[in-house]
């Protein structure tokens, strides 16, 4: 998944990000609401982790925006004002979740996965194809039984093309959803992890390259 963490409390938004990162996700950060914009702008994200009390554009403005252009990210807030008055106002601007600080990080990332299914059409929480399972919840990764131990990218690539379902996915969309926005785009990068992943899962082999990129 592709993830945009807005947090104007930097300390907090690097750790937050590089956890979602342990998880096999791609997370660009941004410390105000005009960083947002730029980002929301030119990036597809799946979700966006939003503090409500932004400075330059507030995180409010911010959800009413996307929610008045039907955007399909999905928005979880998070932020410090945790009343119940708070929590149903936030809701109603268009969140499709919302957590209180302080918040446990284990259900962020359960959070997050979940708003990530919210797909259209909805996916699995388990993808299967080819004797291969893909627990999206536990991250973990069977062949014919077999577990295979996968690189956080090798784990990111993989998930991508099961979720195509077939369908082909470009180098460049695979750079778009396994890796952040500091990646070079004319880096090799995606050609070395789709030949690791092929390796580790073996034989008969199930990624096929194709005019412009790669399927399951």
């Amino acid at each position: 998944m592709r993830i945009l963490v807005v947090e104007d409390e930097e300390f907090l938004a690097d750790l937050v990000a590089e956890g979602l990162r342990k998880q096999a996700m791609a997370v660009d950060v941004a410390y105000d609401g005009a960083a947002a914009q730029e980002r929301l702008a030119v990036n597809d994200y799946d979700v966006l982790v939003l503090d409500r009390d932004l400075p330059t554009v507030h995180g409010d403005d911010i959800c009413r925006e996307l929610t008045r252009n039907d955007s399909r990210i999905r928005i979880l807030m998070l932020t410090a004002a945790s009343t119940v008055h708070d929590r149903v106002a936030g809701l109603d601007l268009g969140a499709d979740d919302y957590l209180p600080k302080p918040f446990a990080f284990d259900e962020l990332v359960a959070r997050v996965r979940a708003l990530g299914r919210r797909t259209v059409p909805a996916l699995p929480p388990v993808l299967e194809h080819a004797g291969i399972t893909v627990d999206t919840a536990r991250r973990q990764v069977h062949r014919d039984g077999r577990y295979l131990p996968l690189s956080r990218k090798e784990y990111a690539v993989l998930e991508t093309l099961m979720r195509s379902r077939g369908s082909v996915v470009s180098s460049e969309e695979l750079l778009e959803r396994a890796w952040d926005e500091h990646i070079d785009p004319f880096t090799t990068v995606v050609k070395v992890t789709v030949s690791k992943l092929r390796g580790k899962l073996g034989d008969p082999p199930v990624i096929v390259t194709v005019p412009g990129g790669y399927r399951i």
